[in-house]
């Protein structure tokens, strides 16, 4: 009797195991994925660098069903339009049903998809569900298609790969874009490109020698060069541009095809030099460093609360006078800075290296 009591329960407990095991593969299984509520599809958002701060849009989706009561984490995901999702952009993650995009991470994300700065394209938008550390049971949402035009705050830039490159301090291989010096116009559209380039020797310009502008990164876009008349006209297809040794400013228009390479001498002046109206008279000269790439007065004494600015070859109304900080930090033409710091020496550097976004630095010794 109890040998078959204990056959008894040693089926019943196999019995439990085996339901168990089965309910537990039940326990485990996912029966629908998200659905993604907003934002529409066909919502169209054209972002703005000035609102950044500011929510672009709110994605709400319902939850993932799972036969077991846990909590589920969410991805959205991104790509462009009609590739099936090939290249995904990660949107972000959370474990909540929904997630605010502000205009900058909406912007990101788009740029990240490959999206073009100023150009209306479609993307792709979907939510991943999944359990667990390591992404298991995974399920999606509906699709929707929303309509976006970003921006860049970048600033379109040209390229100097050239034979002066080396000896200049720009690398250690000539024609070398990696290592260029660049300009930047104005503002995306703009074609007025501006910037500084030193030259260490002279640079004739021939079928080896010279500079170029190129407008992407590499050889494979515009590379403008001299027409032929060597006169600042651009061309295209143009040779090389020389240039005598010095320090330049370089500006370019890629739509009126012309070049100037104008050499320039950069010193400080002002009251704040000399502790009197004296020092309006003369320039103290700044001296360019190949290595640091940035103009540099080893030591002057400088006056609380006067007035300085930075001036170009020793005159006024050239277009060389660098005297306000505007609201993004960067030297512009007009005005005067005042010396805030306490009277004593000071080292002074002016860092010109990256085209429309000027900067000083007074180094107190």
């Amino acid at each position: 009797m109890k040998k078959i009591l204990k056959i008894s329960s040693l089926a019943l407990f196999l019995i439990a195991a085996i339901a168990c095991e089965n309910d537990d593969q039940k326990i485990i299984q996912a029966t629908g994925g998200p659905e993604l509520l907003t934002p529409v599809d066909g919502a169209e958002y054209v972002l703005l660098p000035e609102n950044e701060a500011n929510e672009a849009t709110t994605l709400v989706w319902n939850h993932a069903d799972y036969t077991l009561d846990t909590e589920v984490n969410y991805e959205v995901e991104v790509a462009l339009s009609g590739t099936e999702f090939a290249n995904i952009v990660s949107g972000g993650s959370t474990t909540n049903r929904f997630m605010t995009w502000s205009v900058e991470e909406l912007n990101t994300v788009a740029l990240t998809a490959g999206l073009v700065p100023y150009e209306t394209a479609d993307v792709d938008v979907r939510v991943k569900a999944s359990l667990g550390d390591n992404a298991e049971l995974v399920s999606y949402s509906n699709v929707i298609t929303v309509t976006l035009t970003p921006y860049t705050n970048d600033l379109p830039k040209l390229w100097i790969p050239g034979s002066y490159q080396s000896e200049s301090g720009y690398g250690d291989a000539d024609w070398t874009h990696a290592t260029a010096p660049t300009l930047a116009s104005e503002g995306f559209g703009n074609t007025n490109f501006e910037g500084y380039l030193y030259l260490a020797n002279n640079v004739v310009a021939d079928s080896e020698n010279g500079l170029k502008f190129s407008s992407q990164g590499d050889w494979n876009g515009t590379n403008y060069g001299d027409d032929g008349t060597f006169s600042n006209v651009l061309s295209p297809t143009g040779g090389n541009i020389g240039g005598n040794a010095g320090y330049y400013r370089v500006k370019v228009d890629t739509e009126e095809l012309t070049y100037n390479l104008q050499p320039v001498s950069w010193g400080i002046i002002g009251d704040a030099t000399t502790g009197d109206d004296s020092g309006w008279n003369q320039d103290v000269d700044l001296t360019y460093n190949p290595t640091t790439k940035k103009l540099e007065l080893a030591s002057i004494n400088l006056t609380t609360g006067l007035k300085f600015k930075f001036r170009g070859n020793n005159a006024w109304s050239n277009g060389f006078d660098f005297g306000t900080v505007n609201a993004d930090g960067f030297l512009v033409d007009g005005g005067d800075l005042v010396h805030t710091g306490a009277t004593g020496n000071y080292k002074v550097i002016l860092d010109l290296s990256n085209p429309r976004k000027y900067t000083y630095t007074l180094v107190a010794l």
